[in-house]
């Protein structure tokens, strides 16, 4: 067994709570508040914004410790969709009225992008950060996917959320994603995998939060 596929198991019990958070359960039965969703939409545009500085140090480590040409290939080819991203958060926030000059990173926000700014480091291992990015993008897809199962309920006006995230095409590059990971994960010290491996469970506990956050719990009523 690979080693992500290995800590999907070990840890499933916090996967599951990521990416089949009670906020994805009311999109996909139809029952989330409006003021909730609109929450997400806001904050999450913030987090993009902050989510790709990240992406760029990812292809700065790739750049100098990959060993494999094509890892280049396929996070460039995920850094040229947050732009796309971006636009589609500005075009949403205009529809649903969610003014996103002068908004304010909640807490919860704010503890995320620090986190992603700590994966920055430069002494941060190629490994680690690719795990994270991996794991980033893979809860988006897992859940949103959920969203356009068949027997999903899921609202004529929030499947494009959905589908932003669920589509198979970026189902694909995440797959991409953890085969670059794992692949990486495979040539590393056990140190360096421990590191990882307490970096994706942190990812799962940060987006938790997050999904948290969107339902309007403060930090202090996440636990």
């Amino acid at each position: 067994m690979k080693i992500i596929e290995s800590w999907v198991r070990k840890h499933k019990y916090e996967y599951n709570g990521a990416i089949r958070h009670p906020f994805i359960h009311k999109i996909r039965d139809a029952t989330v508040q409006t003021s909730s969703f609109k929450r997400w939409l806001g904050q999450d545009y913030l987090f993009v914004r902050n989510f790709i500085p990240f992406v760029a140090s990812v292809l700065i480590k790739c750049s100098k410790e990959s060993n494999n040409d094509s890892d280049m290939d396929v996070i460039l080819a995920g850094m040229a969709s947050l732009n796309d991203e971006i636009a589609w958060f500005k075009k949403e926030a205009e529809k649903w009225d969610v003014q996103l000059t002068g908004i304010t990173p909640q807490k919860t926000n704010q503890n995320y992008s620090s986190f992603l700014e700590s994966l920055m480091q430069p002494n941060v291992n190629y490994a680690v950060a690719i795990t994270a990015f991996w794991a980033i993008e893979a809860v988006y897809q897992q859940s949103f996917a959920y969203c356009l199962e068949d027997d999903a309920k899921t609202p004529a006006e929030l499947r494009g959320a959905c589908e932003r995230w669920g589509n198979e095409g970026f189902g694909q590059y995440c797959n991409s994603l953890k085969e670059i990971a794992e692949r990486r994960l495979a040539e590393v010290s056990e140190d360096v995998q421990a590191k990882a491996e307490a970096t994706f469970l942190r990812v799962l506990e940060e987006e938790v939060q997050f999904w948290n956050m969107s339902e309007g719990r403060l930090p202090s009523e996440q636990n």
